[in-house]
């Protein structure tokens, strides 16, 4: 039995690129494009009329921004994935857009490949945003070192979950994680799992920014 096509909507002011994005999914096995909008309010109506798995928004659209877009999209359908369309020179929108609660971000020069990646890693559930480039975006947006350690932090973590968050922050992977660390990948998964539930966030892009907030860079490893 085959598994059910990810269903996407993707909202963006240039028709070219839209078709581009059509073509993709059309043509590729395990993805039905659902809906394609020119602008923000045209996308939230398609969401709210299709409820597609993923909605693939460009941050910048008339009428109504991709942000403003994903506000109310997260509000209405919470169970819709939303990934941005962006580039790197729009790094003031990725603090915001991560405060709504988007599942990531694809650069509008993406490969077919990583598109699809990226909507697969998004409607697993996942961030898909590389570590790596994670890290890189977070670099950008660290806050001054703070007075004094985030409060509600050290009561929530143990030492070992504080060490396991703040490797996710510098952008490691669950394996180079396990390695410095000396665990097991399915441990360093049940220290993510139990930290996404303690700190309420949805995937490790959510805990890396709440490590960046907290200032956990800041203090030694």
């Amino acid at each position: 039995m085959t598994e059910p096509s990810i269903r996407v909507v993707v909202a963006d002011d240039d028709p070219s690129f839209r078709g581009v994005y059509r073509k993709l999914f059309e043509r590729t096995p395990g993805f039905r494009l659902e809906g394609e909008a020119g602008d923000g309010d045209e996308a939230v109506r398609l969401v709210r009329a299709y409820q597609p798995h993923v909605a693939l928004l460009d941050v910048q659209m008339p009428r109504r921004t991709g942000l403003d877009a994903a506000r109310e999209i997260l509000q209405d359908v919470p169970d819709v994935r939303v990934v941005m369309l962006t580039t790197f020179d729009l790094d003031d929108y990725v603090h915001e857009a991560l405060s709504l609660g988007v599942s990531g971000f694809l650069l509008k020069n993406a490969s077919p490949q990583e598109v699809l990646a990226g909507v697969r890693t998004a409607h697993a559930g996942h961030a898909h945003l590389a570590p790596e480039v994670t890290a890189r975006l977070l670099r950008q947006l660290a806050p001054p070192r703070p007075a004094r350690p985030h409060t509600f932090v050290g009561r929530l973590l143990t030492p070992r979950e504080l060490e396991v968050v703040r490797l996710v922050a510098r952008g490691c992977s669950n394996q180079e994680i396990a390695d410095q660390l000396v665990l097991s990948t399915e441990t360093v998964r049940t220290y993510l799992r139990r930290m996404f539930v303690k700190l309420g966030v949805k995937d490790r892009t959510h805990l890396a920014v709440l490590a960046h907030e907290a200032g956990l860079l800041h203090e030694t490893r």
